[in-house]
C-alpha cells in the first residue's frame, strides 16, 4: 500500500496548460537534440558501427521505462516525477535518491546542450577558439533561464518553434546523405563489431558502454512526467505523449545514425565529435550538397536550445518539488506572486548548469549523466513495481524488465564516473540528513 508521508505545507498547484500537442513537442525537444547531434558520436567512438545496435538496446529499455513513467504519472499527475513517485510508493530516502540524481544527471546533460549549441554555432561561424564556446554556453544558460521565468506558456511556444527547425534539419541530413550511405556503406558498416579505438576491449563491453550513453538520450520523455501537474487530462495524455515521443525519436535516432556511419565510417564520425562537438555538421559537409554543413548547424544549434530550455523546465519542478517536502530549503518550493513559475528553483538551477558548463567537458559530463539517470529510472521502475492493482496501465514485467536493464546498464561506464556517481548519491543522503536536522532544531 502506498505510505502517507509528512510533507511540508504546499503552494497551489501549477495551472494546466499542455494539451497532448504540446507534451509530445516537450518530450520531442528534450530527445532529438544533445543525443542525436552530440552523444551518439560519442557512442560511435566507443563501438564503432555496432551503434546502431547499441541505439535498439537503450530504446528497449527506454520502452519499459517509459511505460512505467508513464502509468505513475497517469495516477500522480504532480511536479517533481520519479522524486514523487519514490515519496508515494517506497520509501522516502528513494524518493529523495531520485531526485537528487535526476537534478545532478540532467544539470550534467543540460551543460552538455550548452556546450554542444555554441559548438555548433561556432562551427558554422567558422570559429574554433575552445575560449569562445564556453563563454557562448554560459550565454545561452543565462538567456533560457530568463525564458523559463517566464511561465510554462511562453516556454511551450518557444519550445514548439525551436523543435519543428530541428526535425527539418534532422530529415534534411538523412535525405542528403543517403546516397553517401547507399555508395559506401557496405564498406562503412562492417565489420560491425570493429572497434574505432583500438583499446582490445571486448566487444560486448563497447556495446554496452555505448548503450547506457545512448540510454540518456532517450530519456528526455521523463521531462512530461516531471511537468505532470501542468499537464490537461494527464490520465489520458501523458501515456500517449510519452509513446508519441519515444517512437518518433527512436525513428529519428536509428536514420540518422545508420545514414552518419554509412556514409563516413566511424573513426570519421566519432573523431567530429572528440574535436569539434559539431559531428552532424561536419559529416553533413562531406555530401556534396550546398550548404549542408550550415543547415544541420542551425537545426543542432535550435536543438540543443530546445533541450536546455526543457531541462530547465524539468529541473526546476523536481527541485520546486523538493522545496516543498524539505528536502531543499522550504523558499525553492515558493511559487512567482502569479503562481505560475517557481522562480527560485528556477534561478537555483540556472546557477547550478552555469557552473558545471564552466568546466567545459561535454564527454565527461554526458557519461556523468548516464550513470545518475540508470539509477533514477531504476528508482521509476521499482516505484511502478509497487503500484496498486487498480492503477496499473501495464503488466508488471514491463517495470521489472526496465528495472533489471536500467542496473544492468549503469555500471558499464567508466569506472571514475561510476564511482563519482556514488559518491554524489551518498553526499546528497548526508545533505538531506543534515537539514532535515537543523530543521527539527530550530
Amino acid at each position: 500500500m502506498p505510505q502517507s508521508q509528512p510533507t511540508t505545507p504546499s503552494p497551489g498547484p501549477l495551472p494546466r496548460e499542455l494539451g497532448l500537442g504540446g507534451a509530445t513537442m516537450m518530450g520531442l525537444g528534450s530527445i532529438v537534440g544533445t543525443g542525436i547531434f552530440v552523444s551518439i558520436g560519442i557512442a560511435v567512438g566507443v563501438a564503432g558501427p555496432s551503434v546502431v545496435l547499441a541505439v535498439a538496446i537503450a530504446a528497449l529499455v527506454a520502452v519499459c521505462n517509459a511505460l512505467s513513467s508513464a502509468q505513475l504519472a497517469a495516477n500522480h499527475p504532480t511536479s517533481g516525477g520519479t522524486y514523487e513517485y519514490g515519496y508515494v510508493y517506497l520509501r522516502p530516502w528513494l524518493g529523495f535518491s531520485a531526485g537528487w540524481m535526476f537534478l545532478c544527471a540532467k544539470s550534467a546533460s543540460a551543460a552538455t546542450a550548452a556546450l554542444g549549441f555554441a559548438g555548433y554555432t561556432l562551427v558554422a561561424l567558422g570559429q574554433t577558439d575552445s575560449a569562445w564556446r564556453v563563454a557562448l554556453a554560459l550565454l545561452a544558460v543565462i538567456v533560457l533561464t530568463g525564458v523559463v521565468l517566464g511561465g510554462i506558456r511562453r516556454s511551450n511556444v518557444t519550445n514548439i518553434l525551436i523543435v519543428s527547425v530541428t526535425l527539418l534539419a534532422l530529415t534534411f541530413f538523412v535525405l542528403a546523405g543517403l546516397p553517401s550511405a547507399l555508395r559506401s556503406g557496405a564498406d562503412n558498416l562492417s565489420p560491425v563489431f570493429a572497434s574505432p579505438t583500438g583499446d582490445g576491449r571486448p566487444v560486448a563491453t563497447r556495446l554496452l558502454e555505448a548503450s547506457a550513453l545512448m540510454f540518456v538520450a532517450y530519456t528526455g520523455y521523463g521531462r512530461i512526467a516531471t511537468l505532470g501537474e501542468e499537464v490537461k487530462d494527464p490520465r489520458r495524455t501523458i501515456p500517449r505523449a510519452i509513446t508519441l515521443t519515444l517512437v518518433a525519436s527512436m525513428l529519428i535516432y536509428i536514420a540518422v545514425g545508420l545514414v552518419g556511419v554509412a556514409s563516413t565510417g566511424a573513426d570519421v564520425f566519432g573523431s567530429a565529435t572528440a574535436q569539434e562537438a559539431a559531428p552532424l555538421a561536419v559529416i553533413a559537409s562531406g555530401f556534396g550538397v550546398p550548404g549542408a554543413g550550415i543547415i544541420l548547424s542551425v537545426g543542432a544549434v535550435t536543438a540543443m536550445l530546445s533541450v536546455l530550455l526543457n531541462l530547465i523546465l524539468g529541473l526546476s519542478r523536481v527541485a520546486m518539488a523538493m522545496g516543498r517536502r524539505g528536502d531543499l530549503p522550504a523558499v525553492v518550493g515558493r511559487l512567482s506572486r502569479s503562481g505560475t513559475t517557481p522562480t527560485i528553483a528556477v534561478l537555483l538551477i540556472g546557477v547550478v548548469i552555469f557552473g558545471l558548463t564552466a568546466i567545459g567537458s561535454i564527454k565527461l559530463a554526458w557519461s556523468f549523466s548516464a550513470f545518475t539517470v540508470l539509477l533514477y529510472y531504476a528508482i521509476t521502475n521499482l516505484a511502478a513495481i509497487r503500484l496498486p492493482f487498480e492503477q496499473r496501465l501495464y503488466h508488471p514485467c514491463v517495470a521489472w524488465t526496465g528495472l533489471i536493464g536500467c542496473l544492468s546498464l549503469a555500471f558499464w561506464v567508466e569506472p571514475r564516473v561510476w564511482l563519482a556517481g556514488v559518491l554524489t548519491l551518498a553526499g546528497g543522503l548526508v545533505t538531506r540528513f543534515a537539514l532535515r536536522w537543523y530543521t527539527r532544531r530550530t
